[in-house]
């Protein structure tokens, strides 16, 4: 090989290594872009976080009730500790995440909050409530929560309120409308007045997201047992079981459904005379026809795990499905939805 070869393959190992090395640096920058995160914190799988924040307080609750802002404030009720508006609040009920981002420098509170309602518009969610666009908003008040609630997991301290600037305070709320159930989400962005070395705020931009995904709560400490079966299809004619498990607009049984399968199995194995109607009901989503035949088929699920794994004889069980021909609650709703997404059991 000649001089020129030579050069060139030098040239070539040269730039191939500063390409692998400026890899690797990215790489690396690219997992330390979060490592100031508050331990065991993570972004919700839904919503972004603006660039260049990190997560500060973190809470999570598989269950809980949420009061949701739509409207102006009109004041704070020291006798309950509660917070007041022109109209109520959405109350709600399902898994809450709850994230601080602290956006230190340059940044502020409008640029925050304009950024959330931007990528929530664009993720499909319609905003309900924007407090820059109300003139009746009294934005320090606004303040006192979610910030306000100091339990949760932290890792710069207490906040202080008077470390915030009064009339930097914004907030939105939002809906994403979804058939597996809606999920709301509530921001309030802050800017921060000073530099605070004991409570170790740093001057910039604060944004509290709670993010709240309707859904039912589900029964762990009630498991309706065989006796409840039976004095429940004594007393009423029939039993509803929530503990049966399917995939959204699926029949497939999940594993979750064995304790429930298990205490059907065991009060048919008490009564051999017994024989039943299994009856698979659904909620409205998806039109009547689509819901007729998937109910039917989850009550066929439901016979044949109990022949197959449990032993019944197939005869002594009859599936049917009605759709949401029989709803206990109203469809227009998530939790009504839930309710009317069972099975029952009807002595033939």
């Amino acid at each position: 090989m000649n001089l020129k070869g030579i050069s060139t393959r030098l040239g070539l190992m040269a730039r191939k290594s500063t390409l692998f090395v400026s890899i690797i640096l990215l790489t690396l920058l690219s997992s330390a872009v979060f490592a100031a995160d508050l331990p065991g914190a993570k972004d919700h799988p839904l919503l972004k976080r603006f660039r260049g924040s990190e997560i500060v307080g973190y809470e999570v609750k598989r269950f809980d009730e949420y009061e949701l802002q739509t409207s102006t404030f009109k004041t704070y009720n020291l006798a309950t500790g509660r917070r007041e508006f022109v109209q109520p609040p959405l109350k709600l009920e399902g898994a809450r995440t709850r994230l601080w981002y602290e956006a230190a420098g340059d940044a502020s509170a409008t640029e925050l909050i304009r950024n959330y309602q931007n990528e929530l518009t664009g993720q499909g969610f319609q905003i309900l409530y924007d407090s820059t666009k109300d003139p009746g908003a009294v934005q320090w008040v606004n303040f006192l929560a979610p910030f306000g609630n100091l339990n949760i997991k932290t890792n710069r301290g207490n906040y202080i309120f008077y470390a915030a600037d009064p009339q930097g305070v914004k907030v939105t709320s939002a809906k994403l409308t979804r058939p597996e159930g809606d999920v709301y989400v509530y921001v309030i962005a802050v800017d921060w007045a000073r530099d605070d070395a004991v409570y170790r705020a740093k001057r910039g931009a604060y944004a509290a997201v709670d993010i709240v995904e309707v859904r039912p709560m589900v029964q762990d400490m009630v498991l309706v047992k065989a006796d409840e079966m039976s004095k429940a299809i004594a007393a009423s004619g029939r039993v509803a079981l929530y503990g049966i498990f399917f995939d959204f607009n699926k029949a497939d049984l999940k594993p979750e459904s064995r304790p429930a399968l298990e205490e059907i199995a065991k009060l048919l194995k008490q009564e051999p005379n017994l024989k039943l109607h299994v009856v698979g009901h659904t909620d409205n989503v998806g039109g009547y026809d689509f819901n007729l035949n998937l109910s039917k088929r989850r009550a066929d699920a439901v016979v044949a795990a109990l022949a197959r794994e449990h032993g019944i004889a197939p005869g002594r069980l009859t599936p049917n499905g009605v759709a949401y021909l029989a709803p206990v609650a109203a469809n227009t709703t998530e939790e009504g939805r839930a309710k009317n997404r069972r099975v029952e059991l009807v002595p033939r």
